[in-house]
């Protein structure tokens, strides 16, 4: 019972945080910087660290995880620019920006979400005060996991309808992901490679697709500002939790 209801926490926690953006989406320059911040920030303060520990812990291979990082990168990179390429001669072109990308970057994170709530049911089966630490982790970030899931489908040109389906999508998945762990366990190894995969992922919408988009137009101090501000909010949340 405590997973499912702290997994429903996670449910409203990133609700909340996806109807913000589709609220000021008219400020939607300022909530990509703060995305591109926060995404940074979850890299470097809550993968990155994630992905030591267990590397040191396993006496894995440190090369095995960076490995899947740069594959994230570059497969997120070819899946877009096959996505450019195909529709290159389209007409009304020229912001580069199609539905598509938003609704795969969607998907990326709703795995990342489904991931999540895996975390949490494993969590559990170590001890309930492991589990109950997972969660604040997963119930804090999810907020922003929300803003980015809108954010990204807004930036690609998808509707405000469409971007509230794939939030409502990328909210429900821990549900599922704690559930799951009823069923299976997994490798300390297989999360790993998950996680380097997922970094390399994150790094690219980050660097390559969303800072760029929210300078094209309205760069400022402000943006910068904000940018810092997420990478600065994600240490200290990583901290606490």
């Amino acid at each position: 019972m405590e997973v499912i209801a702290l997994t429903i926490a996670t449910f409203f926690s990133t609700i909340f945080g996806g109807l913000v953006a589709v609220k000021y989406k008219s400020k939607l320059h300022l909530i990509m910087g703060f995305t591109a911040g926060v995404l940074l920030g979850v890299v470097s303060f809550d993968i990155f660290p994630e992905i030591i520990t267990r590397v040191a812990e396993g006496g894995y291979k440190p090369i095995e995880p960076m490995i899947a990082l740069v594959a994230g990168f570059l497969i997120f990179h070819i899946l877009e620019k096959v996505i450019v390429i195909h529709h290159g001669h389209e007409g009304d072109y020229a912001e580069h920006k199609h539905p598509h990308v938003g609704i795969l970057s969607a998907l990326a994170l709703a795995g990342h979400s489904f991931m999540d709530g895996v975390g949490i049911g494993l969590g559990f089966q170590v001890n309930p005060a492991v589990g109950l630490l997972v969660a604040v982790a997963v119930i804090s970030h999810d907020f922003t996991d929300g803003m980015n899931t809108v954010t990204l489908m807004l930036t690609n040109h998808n509707s405000d309808k469409k971007s509230k389906m794939f939030l409502l999508l990328d909210a429900i998945t821990p549900i599922f992901g704690a559930l799951s762990t009823l069923l299976f366990t997994v490798s300390s190894h297989f999360l790993i490679l998950y996680l380097g995969f997922f970094a390399g992922f994150l790094l690219y919408i980050g660097v390559s697709d969303i800072l760029p988009e929210a300078h094209s137009k309205h760069s400022s101090f402000q943006l910068i500002g904000l940018t810092l501000l997420g990478v600065v909010l994600i240490f200290f949340i990583s901290r606490v939790a």
